[in-house]
């Protein structure tokens, strides 16, 4: 266990209570996109309460009752699912949900500051949901802890033994925690999550994507010792450069033994434009990993099975569950992007 050993931040393969989403709704840019999107969510939603429970965040009564409804019509076990009525701008609750940490082997969970990705959007109301699923008892007894630092979900991985993976690029940034250097923020998030060891991808990124190269669209744990990450082959794509640089980063990377992580690469997706021509990022790496199963996002792309394949040599005793989430990335993120679990224990 690594020198925090009174405070772990579990790997996300570690048993769970629940999956956090944040319902799409008339009132925000998902609004021209729902009748495509929302399918995409009740599969999310559908999916996920077959092995765990899943709280869903709705704009009002009548938000409420048509989820409801579009779960239901799915075949959703509805005692699986947790529905509260709560404000938002978006819904990438990777980003604005809570971060679960253990202290002591009692969950607690971390509410980071969140601020539209380095103040790009507007965010104040996502800002505040997880202090509002809190005092609506959301989180069940579970201590919850306000913390007066930008960090979001999707910029971190974790192996669970106290090493973290992320990008410079993201978790750099100017317009997150600016009086902080790369140090102070290493030696604050020790204190916060409890890692002892630091691997900066300083190379790689997404064509579409608006997060500052999140770590979960590129390269993610899988266990201990592997490490997926997306690739790049095509020498005319504007990704195979910082791609390549990438890869070569992650083999020069080493576990806490010494010993050199085995890499499984992913397939691009062939590019994928919305109707400005603006290319989206698609990306296989954006899964999310819940008890007993993967959920792994496909893009109605020639590439999907591979994707499949090779999250599933990943993940030999898991289920893999493909969801088209071509939708999803229409705004720029997918599937992990969404989501948020909470670590066992949260929920009693």
């Amino acid at each position: 266990m690594n020198k925090q050993n009174t405070v772990q931040l579990p790997a996300e393969w570690a048993r769970q209570s629940a999956i956090m989403l944040t319902w799409p709704h008339m009132h925000s840019d998902w609004q021209p996109f729902l009748d495509d999107v929302e399918p995409v969510f009740c599969d999310i939603a559908y999916h996920s309460s077959l092995h765990e429970r899943v709280l869903i965040s709705c704009w009002d009564d009548s938000h409420q009752a048509h989820i409801s409804h579009l779960l239901s019509e799915r075949g959703t076990n509805l005692n699986q699912i947790r529905l509260y009525k709560i404000t938002s701008n978006d819904s990438w609750a990777r980003d604005h949900g809570p971060i679960t940490i253990f202290k002591q082997q009692k969950p607690v969970l971390l509410d980071f500051s969140f601020n539209g990705w380095g103040n790009k959007y507007e965010a104040k109301f996502d800002n505040a949901i997880s202090r509002h699923l809190c005092s609506q008892g959301a989180f069940a007894n579970t201590e919850f802890e306000s913390i007066d630092l930008v960090l979001e979900g999707g910029s971190i991985e974790s192996d669970g033994l106290g090493t973290l993976l992320t990008t410079s690029r993201c978790l750099l940034s100017p317009q997150r925690n600016p009086s902080l250097d790369q140090s102070q923020l290493e030696q604050r998030l020790s204190q916060l999550l409890g890692v002892d060891r630091f691997l900066w991808l300083e190379h790689g990124h997404l064509a579409g994507d608006d997060t500052d190269s999140h770590i979960d669209t590129l390269a993610r744990f899988c266990s201990v010792d592997t490490i997926c990450y997306v690739s790049c082959d095509d020498p005319t794509d504007e990704h195979y450069e910082p791609l390549q640089e990438m890869a070569t980063e992650l083999t020069a990377f080493r576990q806490a033994n010494g010993q050199p992580y085995k890499l499984v690469p992913l397939p691009m997706t062939q590019p994928i434009h919305n109707e400005d021509g603006v290319r989206l990022p698609g990306t296989y790496a954006n899964f999310l990993i819940i008890n007993n199963a993967v959920l792994a996002p496909t893009y109605e792309d020639e590439h999907d099975s591979l994707a499949l394949q090779q999250l599933a040599m990943c993940f030999p005793d898991r289920e893999i569950i493909a969801i088209n989430c071509k939708p999803l990335i229409e705004q720029y993120g997918s599937l992990h992007c969404v989501t948020m679990q909470l670590a066992e224990g949260v929920l009693t």
